[in-house]
């Protein structure tokens, strides 16, 4: 039995047209939004609240919080809004809910002059330095948690946590899975690509989130239960479960986001059948940095990566079998076969528009419900 959930992070224009990151958009910007959306009692305790209380929803303000000198929260920087769903146990199940949460998150963010736009890496500010900088209670926080000392690429990038969990697994094969999903990452990831612009132009490249994160954070992130089952090492691959129905999760994290939300399904049944699959055998524990920036330059243009994606995409087909999600592979067929991603469509919009603005604001046209 496979379970499924999605985390996807969304981006905003604001009313003048400009992308509404921390540099010129305010936690209240954001609050007034999730103030107006619902909160379904029924989804807890499989949704996680946090200690902070910003996390009471299906959607929650994603961000960078500021302590005074102690462990009462100030502020916090804001990058977006994530949407999360509920477990689910199959694939459309979770599609639908996080169409249905995108599209009230839109009508609602109407109301005070936002409006949703694909990105994966902030397109204006490389780079996220806190201001006032950092007190040394805040310091210490950072230096507690590593993977925490990366928030200036977390406040900057944006990306789906695609989650998968089987019952019955043990640790031993969940970890196994993290690592295998580690391993082939490079050659999964091109699927999703969305990100070619840096620093208010064009990037030499088609995934500027890919080539700056990975490596530095996880690809997937495996959670267990108790502290002797964690592996240590950076990034982290192991985290201890916060609350049960976290246990024996599988996030895969280093796609790139996705405005046609199929392509998550896509993504979803090719992890499955990577989870079911006995004949790829590589592993790793931390991603390999490297690799994944030759992905992110080239992509299926470059020949390893193109070869490696077939390998990958045709083992995860056979292992499904006669799985009646097995459709939901074509979009990711015809990428292959055009050697081409969503950061084409993007840089050729560019091309005819000269405007970052103008090609972001014509994501999420498609209306998904048609296409499911």
């Amino acid at each position: 039995m496979f379970f499924f959930g999605i985390e996807h992070e969304v981006a905003f224009l604001n009313n003048e047209g400009k992308f509404a990151d921390f540099s010129h958009t305010k936690f209240t910007d954001f609050s007034q939004i999730i103030q107006r959306l619902p909160t379904y009692p029924s989804d807890y305790p499989q949704l996680r609240v946090g200690d902070a209380g910003i996390k009471m929803k299906r959607w929650y303000i994603e961000g960078f919080e500021r302590f005074a000198d102690s462990d009462e929260v100030i502020d916090c920087h804001v990058k977006g809004i994530e949407i999360r769903t509920t477990i689910h146990s199959n694939i459309q199940g979770a599609i639908t809910e996080l169409s249905e949460s995108f599209d009230l998150l839109r009508k609602v963010a109407s109301d005070f002059g936002l409006s949703p736009v694909l990105v994966s890496f902030n397109p204006y500010n490389p780079a996220f330095e806190p201001q006032p900088p950092l007190n040394n209670y805040e310091i210490k926080q950072l230096e507690a948690y590593p993977d925490e000392q990366t928030a200036n690429i977390h406040m900057v990038s944006y990306g789906p946590d695609l989650n998968i969990s089987v019952a019955d697994f043990s640790t031993e094969d969940v970890i196994d899975i993290g690592r295998k999903l580690t391993y082939y990452s490079p050659y999964i990831v091109p699927f999703s690509y969305s990100s070619p612009f840096y620093n208010g132009g064009l990037w030499d490249g088609l995934s500027v989130r890919t080539f700056i994160r990975t490596g530095k954070r996880p690809a997937t992130l495996v959670f267990v239960q108790k502290e002797e089952q964690l592996i240590n090492s950076t990034p982290s691959l192991t985290k201890i479960a916060r609350i049960p129905a976290e246990v024996g999760r599988i996030e895969f994290k280093a796609c790139d986001s996705c405005d046609d939300f199929l392509i998550y399904a896509a993504l979803l049944i090719l992890l499955k059948g990577l989870v079911l699959d006995k004949t790829l055998l590589g592993r790793a524990t931390v991603p390999d940095a490297a690799l994944h920036q030759l992905s992110a330059k080239e992509a299926f243009e470059n020949q390893s990566i193109f070869e490696n994606a077939t390998k990958v995409l045709q083992a995860a087909e056979v292992a499904l079998g006669n799985d009646p999600d097995i459709h939901y592979l074509t979009p990711l067929k015809v990428m292959l076969a055009n050697r081409k991603t969503r950061s084409h469509e993007l840089i050729e919009m560019f091309h005819q528009v000269s405007s970052i603005e103008k090609v972001i604001s014509k994501t999420y046209q498609v209306n998904r419900k048609d296409s499911l």
